[in-house]
């Protein structure tokens, strides 16, 4: 039987020294999308922080294809695409620089101006491709950032609130862009405040997970 991606198990994560959820039992399946929810300050992108390696707050154990992460922590990251927060961009680049970088850094240069056009389109910053990032908004440096999203081979996306100040249009073009990514044997970990419109969504609530109670997930 093959493994999840992603499994965690009886996790527990703090903030502050606050602990915020315990007990945990979760797999990430390929061909997923799963929301996690919960309310403001449930530990959303302290979660999401901890599966991308980028907190080790917690308690219990997060697994990568059947073992431990920090035993194939390499091998994940190159499986990776976060995004959080943050666009992740070099303000004096170009969008367009952005993605060559980013594309160099990964591998993904087979056909990489067609396809970096392509992304720049689909994220409404085609035209503003050879501007220095800083001139562009706040939520242009963002859709840079989401841009790669349209380059990336990697087989798992964690996303935090990437769908901020998109509009309906780009909404719907990141639903799709997740159902081929999915179909295609993907993994996509995501928290958003939108109502996604997709078949094989599934939910994970950290209000189910309350702090000091083990609870196992059936």
């Amino acid at each position: 039987m093959t493994p999840a991606l992603l499994e965690l198990h009886e996790l527990a994560c703090e903030r502050d020294g606050r602990q915020l959820f315990a007990g945990l039992n979760w797999q990430f399946e390929a061909g997923q999308v799963v929301q996690i929810v919960g309310p403001n300050g449930a530990g959303k992108t302290t979660l999401l922080r901890a599966l991308v390696s980028l907190s080790s707050q917690y308690q219990g154990q997060i697994r990568f294809a059947g073992k431990p992460l920090a035993d194939n922590l390499y091998g994940f990251r190159q499986q990776l695409l976060y995004l959080g927060h943050l666009p992740g961009i070099k303000a004096a680049l170009t969008p367009a620089e952005n993605l060559r970088w980013y594309a160099g850094l990964r591998g993904e240069a087979q056909e990489l101006e067609l396809k970096l056009q392509q992304a720049l389109q689909a994220v409404g910053l085609y035209g503003y491709e050879d501007q220095p990032s800083y001139s562009l908004s706040a939520g242009q440096q963002r859709r840079v950032g989401l841009a790669r999203l349209y380059l990336s081979q990697a087989k798992i996306w964690v996303l935090d609130e990437p769908l901020t100040a998109i509009d309906k249009a780009g909404v719907a073009r990141l639903e799709s862009l997740f159902k081929n990514h999915t179909e295609a044997g993907g993994l996509v970990i995501i928290t958003t405040h939108q109502d996604l419109q997709l078949d094989n969504l599934r939910q994970l609530d950290l209000c189910d997970f309350p702090p000091g109670q083990e609870l196992d997930y059936a």
